[in-house]
């Protein structure tokens, strides 16, 4: 892929990218990361994999507007339809298509292909560690869905069992589960190094609330009668 290519692709992800939390700069984190791993891995094919990587969120916008579109599909069908309009080869825009339509955590299709490992990869290295927490904070507050949910006496739900929308559901659903989920040897590697800073900042954020709730009910209802 030439420069020229390259910008082509590039300006199409940045008219279509508008989520603060799936930004142009998630898009880039997500592809030098895939740039990464693919070292390790064997024939691979670079220009796919860029491309896959620069346009696999620009469908985000179709998803914000109507919930019941999944940002997967329409990503994967605009990426097509552009590629096509822009000389690449029916196969090679196939290809990225597939890859786009894999990479989704919640989605239901499976990466296959190398290219489309390594994009499911990078993109969940992306929700990991510290940075991936800042990143689930940034959308939830978009969603204006809350850092913790209550019971029904009061106590506050650490996001295990209960589906109540929180940060802490969400960490339980996705973000602590991502560490078993990457196809690659390197994409592991990463992870790992990140790990330990989002569980301590899970089990920090649980502990501080629950202690505020604890000692602040307690004082409340010797004061309220």
């Amino acid at each position: 892929m030439n420069k020229e290519e390259f910008k082509k692709i590039e300006e199409f992800m940045q008219v279509c990218m508008k989520d603060c939390a799936h930004d142009k700069d998630h898009i880039y984190r997500v592809l030098y990361l895939a740039l990464d791993i693919a070292k390790y891995e064997e024939d691979v094919n670079i220009d796919v994999l860029i491309a896959a990587c620069l346009l696999h969120d620009i469908g985000r916008q179709e998803q914000f507007n109507d919930s019941r579109i999944r940002h997967e599909v329409a990503g994967s069908k605009k990426a097509y339809t552009f590629l096509l309009d822009n000389n690449w080869s029916e196969e090679s825009a196939r290809h990225v298509s597939a890859c786009i339509l894999s990479h989704s955590y919640r989605g239901g299709s499976s990466p296959d292909s190398i290219e489309a490992k390594i994009l499911f990869d990078s993109d969940k290295l992306d929700a990991t560690g510290t940075l991936g927490i800042a990143r689930t904070l940034l959308y939830l507050g978009i969603a204006s869905e809350p850092l913790y949910s209550l019971g029904g006496n009061g106590n506050i739900l650490d996001g295990a069992k209960d589906t109540q929308p929180s940060f802490l559901h969400e960490y339980k659903y996705k973000l602590e589960k991502i560490y078993d989920k990457f196809h690659t040897k390197r994409a592991t590697e990463i992870g790992n190094e990140r790990k330990a800073s989002a569980v301590s900042f899970y089990d920090s954020l649980l502990n501080e609330v629950r202690s505020c709730y604890t000692y602040g009910m307690d004082e409340f209802f010797k004061m309220v009668k």
